[in-house]
């Protein structure tokens, strides 16, 4: 039996959770397939968010669920300089130190309410392809037919590999042991630098110790064991403190490689199907989710026959050179976490640099996915780049700019005179929000910008037009990204 869907999405992690979630909210039948029969996740991964992550929920109205479980933090660095995010102009100005293990969960919680049907305890085993839609191969013999399906099962993407899509990057230079575990004696806690890297030990909220050791030589391949842990200790500590038992441990590399292509025909991919790189900075499960934003609205359009199915290119056109500058940060990153005498005289010259309100300001607002501008042409400075979450004054009383966008639809934001702008051919699918705004418009890292007449915000929460006085511009991009006008009916 053939169990029909518009999106099946292949991984339940982050990723996934995002963005059945935003094509729910677009009213498109869309389906899960996890591998884990319950939303646990053992062990340590991501530990927080960055600030536009934490902007993106707060579009979508369920922020609060998230921070009311975790905790406000700077934790925005790099090469282990911390930067400080907070005079930036964003409501959140900081990140969130949240596990992912409860991330996850409280996504999971939301993407229930929103009646998404989840295939729990299998996996896709392979896939067929014909111009009409997909057929997906499940592990317990089940097959699913959807329009389109979406790789979002991580670095070892099956996937992108039954896709032919290729992975290309740089292998890796280095590898770590993490673990979560038990000692009888006291720890080295804290951080510690060699010649080849990093390696450290910190307390976990229930008394066990989490430890992540640089490896002597890069491992892969078979999942390490309590004894390479010990083994670890001694060679980095000279003792294995005690050690007893060990309730999670795993690798990680520096491992860097982003698709080729996001796309093969009606297959797409996001998150770390898409792209890996080495944990440092705190980037990968961001910008899985803000991939997701990206792709789940344009998805929804072509789903539901509101756009051509060319709009699905702008998914790549506007978050492959995001990824791929992040993926270049990282492997910065990594080189400055090592600890000879020569990187030690660049990594203190680089903090001198980052002590500066400018570079500082520059460097946080690109980690923290701040400053994240895609390229819609020449214009307004707010043109591509993140709408701020302002004050407004309406009809219905007063709004901020992401309560216009808890519904994923996008909004027509109108500061002029009433009436002057007429959007009726698409009415039916953009929000028109006559208003004034409270305060000033300032952009990270640019500042103070002119306050436009009119703005055009995507789902996404991005600038797709700015009105500067008259209506130039506003059709073709009404067209370009929420489809034709509805032809009106004569009188």
């Amino acid at each position: 039996m053939v169990t029909q869907h518009a999106v099946v999405i292949a991984g339940g992690g982050p990723t996934g959770l995002m963005l059945a979630a935003e094509l729910a909210l677009a009213r498109v039948d869309v389906a899960i397939v996890e591998r884990r029969t319950h939303q646990e996740l053992v062990g340590s991964r991501s530990r927080g968010l960055h600030a536009r992550s934490l902007e993106v929920l707060a579009q979508r109205g369920v922020v609060e669920r998230f921070t009311s479980q975790g905790q406000a933090v700077q934790n925005v660095a790099f090469g282990q300089t911390l930067l400080d995010l907070s005079d930036f102009p964003t409501r959140h100005n900081h990140g969130l130190a949240l596990m992912q293990e409860r991330f996850e969960r409280i996504l999971a919680e939301w993407v229930g309410e929103l009646a998404v049907p989840t295939y729990r305890g299998g996996e896709v085993t392979g896939f067929t392809q014909d111009d009409a839609g997909v057929d997906v191969a499940l592990s317990d013999g089940r097959v699913l037919r959807a329009k389109y399906l979406v790789g979002c099962d991580g670095g070892r993407s099956l996937i992108r590999k039954a896709a032919g899509i290729e992975f290309p990057g740089w292998d890796a230079s280095i590898s770590y042991l993490i673990a979560e575990v038990e000692m009888t004696e006291a720890p080295a806690l804290g951080i510690r630098r060699d010649e080849k890297g990093t390696y450290a030990m910190g307390k976990l909220e229930d008394g066990r110790v989490g430890v992540v050791l640089r490896e002597e030589q890069v491992g892969s391949g078979d999942a390490p064991t309590l004894e390479a842990v010990r083994a670890g200790l001694v060679s980095l500590y000279g003792t294995d403190f005690g050690l007893r038992s060990a309730t999670h441990v795993s690798r990680f590399t520096d491992m860097t490689r982003q698709a080729a292509s996001y796309r093969d025909r009606r297959v797409l991919l996001a998150g770390d199907a898409a792209h890996v790189h080495s944990p440092m900075g705190g980037q990968g499960l961001n910008l899985g989710v803000q991939d997701a934003v990206n792709l789940g609205w344009k998805l929804a359009q072509v789903v539901r026959g509101v756009s051509p199915e060319s709009l699905l290119d702008t998914y790549q056109a506007e978050r492959h050179p995001v990824a791929a500058r992040a993926l270049r940060k990282t492997m910065a990153q990594t080189a400055l976490s090592r600890g000879d005498a020569r990187m030690e005289a660049v990594r203190e010259t680089l903090a001198e640099l980052l002590r500066m309100d400018e570079p500082r300001k520059h460097c946080a607002a690109m980690m923290s996915g701040l400053d994240v501008h895609y390229d819609l042409g020449t214009g307004h400075p707010l043109l591509g780049r993140r709408m701020p979450d302002l004050d407004l004054v309406t009809a219905d009383g007063p709004r901020r700019v992401f309560h216009l966008l808890h519904d994923a639809r996008p909004v027509l934001l109108d500061l002029g005179e009433p009436g002057a702008l007429d959007i009726t051919p698409w009415e039916d699918r953009v929000q028109k929000v006559a208003a004034r705004s409270l305060g000033r418009w300032e952009l990270p890292v640019l500042g103070a910008v002119p306050a436009p007449v009119a703005v055009l915000i995507r789902p996404d929460g991005h600038v797709a037009w700015v009105g500067e006085g008259s209506d130039l511009g506003l059709h073709a991009a009404l067209t370009r990204w929420f489809g034709p006008p509805v032809a009106q009916k004569m009188p």
